[in-house]
């Protein structure tokens, strides 16, 4: 797949799970590497973009998870968007939201680093039933 560059979209993605997601693209930037169910470190995509640029919140959800306690993924946030879906924004570096937090499709939520990395980019991860899945099935066509 060729490296894109995404924008937040105004004409979001639909899925469905136990209820319809809108899903929205969580920063701006070059897609520089897709998702890949076989090769390790590849359970999502990677934006590359510029130091504090805004990541959003991919789809409305609950913060589970804020904080640098899992490997290689730096400043992390997981958000569970419903029985369904989970979406994972790692190497920020400001995590605006914390554990429990409601989040709405849009709204700020961290900003761009390279925690965890060499490189300013976010780690975008979406997870079905707990099963990573390629995130570009589910955000709306650039």
């Amino acid at each position: 797949m060729k490296p894109s560059t995404p924008k937040p979209s105004s004409s979001p993605a639909l899925t469905s799970g136990s209820e319809s997601l809108i899903w929205r693209w969580p920063t701006e930037g070059r897609v520089v590497s897709t998702f890949s169910e076989s090769a390790a470190g590849r359970k999502g995509i990677n934006i590359i973009g510029k130091p504090g640029q805004p990541i959003l919140a991919a789809a409305d959800g609950k913060v589970v998870y804020s904080g640098n306690g899992l490997p290689r993924y730096g400043n992390l946030l997981i958000v569970k968007h419903n029985d369904v879906y989970l979406s994972a924004y790692a190497h920020n570096d400001t995590l605006l939201v914390k554990e429990g937090d409601t989040v709405k499709n849009g709204q700020r939520i961290a900003t761009l680093g390279r925690s965890g990395t060499q490189v300013e980019q976010l780690h975008f991860e979406i997870r079905r039933n707990g099963k990573p899945v390629d995130p570009i099935r589910f955000l709306p066509k650039q």
